[in-house]
């Protein structure tokens, strides 16, 4: 095979991968779509369980009642597809990779997605009612907090995002040491500017509250530690059987 038939099958394969993985995001999304108002009410309960009684969310553009609850039903159907999404990533890259890095991705990018829906999950029942209690209690007196639901959903976004990539540094770190990139010491003498960048990306993403900076910025540091201890006991035990060899 010439390098010019490689490449254009290279191209198909990954024409035919992508269609799989919109495939299926496309069946999930039309599963969830007829239960779209539902989900989205989902999403925004825990800025509804903080409003005054009495008030509730407003919709200012005309089509917004419809559109925001369809992204949120799309956005639903992107990780519940996720999966599929990643297998068709797996199935693509794996022909062109060695056998010790088929062990190392295909447990990274399974652990890699649970661990950015553990950042959402964290973000929803932990973050969410902090954040929204701060900002309905800081209204000034007279003034009815009526969150517009486009806005909430750009708002919640930004969080699920920040979370969820905070949850990834565990793995970011163990890859880094596997390739070879960083080693132990490294990471620990750059512990002080992960600490300080991890509290500016919380000022960043979160309210200007202390508490929910906090709940950003210190999961990111302990995450970022546990990430150094796995590559610590890898090694250990990599030695060991070096050594016994």
């Amino acid at each position: 095979m010439t390098p010019t038939e490689s490449f254009v099958s290279h191209l198909i394969e990954l024409r035919d991968r992508l269609l799989r993985a919109f495939v299926g995001l496309l069946v999930v999304f039309l599963g969830l779509f007829p239960f779209a108002n539902e989900v989205y009410a989902l999403l925004a309960a825990p800025m509804l369980d903080k409003l005054p009684e009495g008030t509730q969310m407003i919709a200012t553009a005309v089509v917004t009642p419809f559109f925001v609850p369809m992204k949120v039903a799309m956005m639903a159907a992107f990780v519940i597809s996720l999966p599929n999404t990643l297998y068709q990533l797996w199935m693509f890259v794996a022909p062109g990779l060695y056998a010790h890095e088929k062990k190392l991705m295909l447990p990274a990018i399974m652990v890699s997605s649970l661990l950015f829906l553990c950042g959402m999950a964290f973000a929803y029942f932990l973050v969410f009612p902090v954040v929204f209690s701060f900002i309905v209690s800081s209204a000034p007196a007279g003034v009815a907090v009526m969150t517009d639901i486009a806005e909430y959903l750009d708002f919640v976004m930004t969080l699920f995002l920040a979370f969820g990539l905070a949850f990834e540094v565990p793995i970011a770190v163990v890859l880094m040491a596997r390739f070879g990139w960083v080693n132990v010491k490294q990471l620990q003498e750059a512990r002080s500017y992960v600490v300080v960048g991890a509290f500016v990306l919380a000022a960043i993403f979160t309210p200007p509250d202390i508490i929910s900076q906090f709940m950003l910025a210190v999961p990111l540091w302990f995450l970022y530690e546990a990430g150094i201890l796995f590559v610590k006991i890898t090694q250990s035990k990599s030695n060991s059987i070096h050594a016994e060899l």
